[in-house]
């Protein structure tokens, strides 16, 4: 008797239909309420994060010049030193670890 081995097996079907109806049968919420409770609790207004209110400080940054001794990397814009410079080419130097 020739027997068909892609043939899904009775109990296997059935545990696959029972497992169907238990998710169709089950109180989970729609896709649209699930949206709509999202958008309502979106709100930017109605949160505060504590100590977050930085509206009156005021960031002061001092910025050091580019030395005589250093260069900007024109591949991954870093300022290094000298002594990592890799290679210059038209006029742009790269460093060693961008030239790895």
């Amino acid at each position: 008797m020739a027997t068909d081995y892609d043939e899904v097996r009775p109990d296997v079907a059935e545990s696959r239909n029972a497992s169907l109806e238990a998710v169709k049968s089950a109180n989970s919420p729609d896709a649209r309420s699930v949206v709509l409770e999202l958008d309502e609790a979106d709100t930017v207004d109605g949160v505060e994060l504590p100590g977050a209110d930085l509206s009156g400080e005021e960031l002061i940054i001092h910025v050091i010049p580019q030395a005589a001794d250093e260069f900007t990397c024109y591949s991954c814009f870093l300022v290094r030193h000298r002594s990592q410079l890799a290679r210059e080419k038209d006029g742009h130097a790269y460093c060693i670890e961008c030239e790895g």
